[in-house]
Order: C-alpha cells, then sequence, then structure tokens
C-alpha cells in the first residue's frame, strides 16, 4: 500500500510504542497537535502517559532524552526544525554521543532524535538549513536521512532498536510524496548504502531529497545512470559507493547542504583513497542563507538543469 512519508513514520511511531514498552515519544507539540508537521498526529490519544509535550527548550528536552535513555528507556525526540538542533549541541555532542566512550563501554544511549530539514518550503534562513554535515563529524553518533516513506519507517525502526544515538534528518519537502509501505514493521539497516536505480555510464550519490531530483534528471538523458543513496550518512557505506563508481567510472554527488566542508568532500575523498580514479564532480547547495523568496530558494540548492549541465561536462571531458 503507498503512504506518504509523514504517515510511514506515523504508522512506525505507533507500531514502536505498541511493541516496546520502553519507547516513548517527547517534544515540542507532539501530543494534541501532532508534532510540528503531523508526523506524530493522533498518538497521544492511544498513548498518553507516553507522548509527552515539552516545553521549548531543545536543550532541556534532549537532556532529559539522554538521561531516560541512560536509565532504559527509549527516548524518540522531534526537533521540530533540524536548525533547532543547534540549541541541544552541547547534550547531543558532548553527553549523548561521549557516554558510550567515558563509560568504558558500560553505558548506552538508545535516543533517536528525529528533525525536519532542508529548504523547499519557504522557510526561510532559520527553518531551512541543512545540518547533517555538521553532525557527521561526531563519533558516537548515527546520522541518517531517509529519502522515501519505505526507508523512513524502516530507518525509525532500525533506529529506534539500536542502542546508540541516532540522528535522523527528515527532509520535509518529501514529507508529502508517497511509496509502497509495508504494514507490518520491518527495518533498513543502519549504514547501508542502496542502489536506487542501476546503470553502467555514470554514477549519482545523492543524498535526502536529491535522490527524486537525481531520478527526475535520470529520465531525461539517454544515457545510463546509476543512482545510489547512502541513507547513512555516517557510518557511510563507502564500500557500495566505490563499488558503483568504478563500474560506471564517471560520479557526480548531490547533496542539498552546502558543498563547503561537508559531507560530498569527504564522499569524494574516501573515494579518490579507494582508488577511484574516475571523473567526478559535486554539486552543493550554495554558501549562504536559505533565502524566504521561493524562487531564490529553489536555486539555492542543485537544480534539474544544473545536474544536467554537469553531467554533459562530465561526458564531454572523455
Amino acid at each position: 500500500m503507498n503512504k506518504t512519508y509523514l504517515q510511514a513514520l506515523n504508522e512506525g511511531l505507533r507500531q514502536l510504542l505498541t511493541t516496546m514498552p520502553e519507547a516513548y515519544i517527547l517534544g515540542e507539540d507532539v501530543g494534541t497537535y501532532g508534532g510540528g508537521f503531523g508526523v506524530t498526529k493522533g498518538l497521544v490519544a492511544d498513548f498518553p502517559d507516553r507522548v509527552l509535550d515539552t516545553p521549548i527548550s531543545e536543550a532541556a528536552i534532549t537532556g532529559v532524552a539522554t538521561g531516560s535513555a541512560l536509565l532504559g528507556k527509549r527516548p524518540i525526540l522531534e526537533i521540530q526544525f533540524s536548525d533547532f538542533l543547534t540549541v541541544a549541541i552541547d547534550q547531543i555532542v558532548n553527553e549523548a554521543a561521549k557516554i558510550h566512550f567515558l563509560s568504558n563501554g558500560q553505558q548506552s544511549v538508545p535516543m533517536v532524535i528525529r528533525a525536519a530539514s532542508g529548504s523547499g518550503t519557504g522557510a526561510s534562513a532559520q527553518h531551512s538549513q541543512s545540518f547533517e554535515n555538521w553532525f557527521s563529524h561526531v563519533p558516537g553518533l548515527i546520522v541518517a536521512m531517509p529519502a522515501n516513506a519505505y526507508d523512513a519507517k524502516g530507518i525509525l525502526v532500525s533506529a529506534v532498536r539500536n542502542n546508540n544515538p541516532v540522528l535522523i534528518f527528515e527532509p520535509k519537502s518529501l514529507y508529502k510524496t508517497s511509496a509502497h509501505v509495508p504494514d507490518e514493521l520491518y527495518e533498513v539497516p543502519l549504514g547501508q548504502a542502496k542502489t536506487v536505480v542501476s546503470g553502467d555510464d555514470l554514477t549519482i550519490i545523492a543524498i535526502g531529497r536529491m535522490v527524486e531530483v537525481a531520478k527526475k534528471v535520470a529520465e531525461q538523458v539517454s544515457i545510463s545512470i546509476e543512482i545510489v543513496d547512502p541513507i547513512t550518512i555516517s557510518p557511510l557505506d563507502i564500500g557500495t559507493l566505490v563499488s558503483s563508481a568504478k563500474k560506471t567510472g564517471r560520479v557526480l554527488i548531490l547533496t542539498e547542504a552546502t558543498k563547503q566542508s561537508g559531507i560530498s568532500s569527504e564522499i569524494l575523498a574516501q573515494l579518490i583513497e579507494a582508488g577511484f580514479s574516475g571523473k567526478i564532480k559535486r554539486l552543493g547547495g550554495k554558501f549562504m542563507p536559505i533565502s524566504a523568496a521561493k524562487f531564490v530558494e529553489l536555486g539555492q540548492v542543485p537544480t534539474e538543469i544544473e545536474i544536467l549541465e554537469t553531467i554533459d561536462t562530465l561526458l564531454r571531458d572523455d
């Protein structure tokens, strides 16, 4: 059955609360309001003691989630916009991600943070950023960005069952997109990339909502394009990416986040270190705050025209 990205997450959360007594949801407006974008809609009626509205303090609620995880709970924390992760960064980076190491493996923090991210909704400079680059630098923190409804539910289930802190970036422009999603609980493995489309002439490594853009571009060209979605940004499944790159000999990396000091740089470096010697280019968000004006915003992340031009360059330089 086809379900939207949002419906898939809502279903996954309901099933997790049903099957895992230690799991609970907390966050701003996750109760009666149903979350910032409606992902938790209706859950508080069935789980009134496990869907908790919190004060507007991302630092405090991330600390509560971390502490309860140490005591055996499985908190699922919603941060309404990933931009507000900056308020909670000390709790995430210096506490949740470090405790396993600082306790010599004696303690773990099985906490999941969900955060709506990225551009595409006209939400402007403080509600449209893509911070996956930042958090992929943190050892001890698993970072994922599912690109469709199926992966969104499966990654959520894997994350909640994982004993480490997991940060899931949900591209909010994808919430209304749909895909086939099984009714039952299932996992999409963390740390495994997926070949979305098979091809022989060029590899596009796309993250988050760039996967859908890449698929549209692939339909417009006569060459055979392979599209690979890392899904998990940290740890990165570099083996799958290298295998595809060496097969096609040409690579284009697409990210909504800025290129500067970003995951696209990391992928490029790791491909070369792994022996890839073909052609490679990157496209990412412009190095500037996201505009509130929709026509400007749309031009600040890689467009289909830019991608087509870059593919043409990769092919012409043979």
